[in-house]
């Protein structure tokens, strides 16, 4: 069965690395004055606010369904990661290209630059670290897709912002230690300003890639592929079902929505093919957890809600 991975680990992973390097890179820039080290602790900063509202995108997920909220929370969850995207681009993007710019047209020479140095070196560690355990939650999901598939095809949408956000710090790290170090080497303080730029363009553009996959769920997706075609599979091998008609799955949050249409083996006798029906139900929410609801149409029939 199609697996995911634990979002709310790899959260707090993220977040305690993310305010570790925040305080570590504030002090390299103070003393510095380096634009790439000042872009880089804004986008740890932003990081940090953002996990923040990942968590409580998934607490108020978790809120149990009412009058009001038939099928639950679950899709909040997409609202939130949404506006991370949003906050990822704005405030880590934008921000680190105009204070690129600022420093290509007024460029100042690097101060004290070890210091920039051995923050980055002890930011790529804390972000490589934070990564694994991102990665290893996102192999639990992926099987035996590529990553870049898994991503496409991912409905969890705080592990694909996660994962977006420590790609682009772990890339962006690499950036700002490539600029000072080149700025060091060259004696030109251009390189630092390049680097800048560089880590915005980064941010911005695995911002609208994440930002793309969310607006995507927040519209209304169906499950994981990987997962539909298993659900089918189950349903087409169910003794008491003649033909599937029609599927459908709408992935809400971290539950599911599935819509059957089928024709029964059983059509004559009125209620044992509804006891059938409820069979069939019953085993399939058995076989996958994540499906919350299910609503069961045989052929030439009304619908039968359970």
């Amino acid at each position: 069965m199609a697996g995911s991975g634990d979002s709310t680990r790899a959260i707090l992973f993220a977040l305690g690395a993310n305010f570790a390097i925040a305080v570590a890179k504030g002090v390299a820039a103070f003393v510095t004055g380096s634009g790439a080290m000042l872009a880089e602790t804004v986008h740890s900063l932003a990081d940090c606010g953002n996990q923040l509202l990942l968590l409580l995108g998934l607490r108020q997920a978790r809120r149990p369904v009412s009058a009001e909220y038939p099928l639950g929370y679950g899709r909040a969850i997409y609202f939130w990661s949404f506006l991370v995207a949003v906050m990822l681009f704005s405030v880590g993007g934008m921000f680190s290209v105009y204070e690129g710019v600022h420093k290509l047209q007024h460029p100042e020479p690097l101060q004290q630059w070890w210091w920039a140095v051995g923050v980055l070196v002890f930011a790529i560690v804390a972000e490589a670290v934070s990564m694994r355990a991102c990665l290893q939650e996102v192999n639990k999901a992926r099987g035996s897709r590529s990553l870049w598939q898994w991503f496409r095809e991912s409905r969890q949408a705080e592990l694909v912002v996660i994962f977006g956000e420590d790609l682009a710090a772990l890339l962006g790290l690499v950036f700002a230690l490539a600029a000072i170090l080149l700025a060091v080497v060259t004696g030109n303080p251009m390189w630092d300003a390049l680097g800048t730029v560089g880590i915005g363009v980064l941010l911005i553009v695995i911002a609208v890639l994440v930002a793309i996959e969310v607006k995507a769920m927040l519209i209304g997706q169906s499950v994981d592929p990987l997962l539909q075609v298993q659900i089918r599979g189950f349903l087409v091998e169910r003794p008491e079902i003649a033909e599937l008609l029609h599927l459908i799955t709408l992935q809400q949050g971290n539950e599911v929505l599935v819509s059957i249409h089928a024709r029964m083996h059983q059509v004559r006798d009125g209620e044992a093919m509804l006891r059938e029906i409820d069979q069939v139900e019953r085993a399939l929410k058995a076989q996958f957890p994540v499906v919350r609801w299910s609503f069961f149409e045989p052929e030439g029939a009304e619908p039968v809600p359970v």
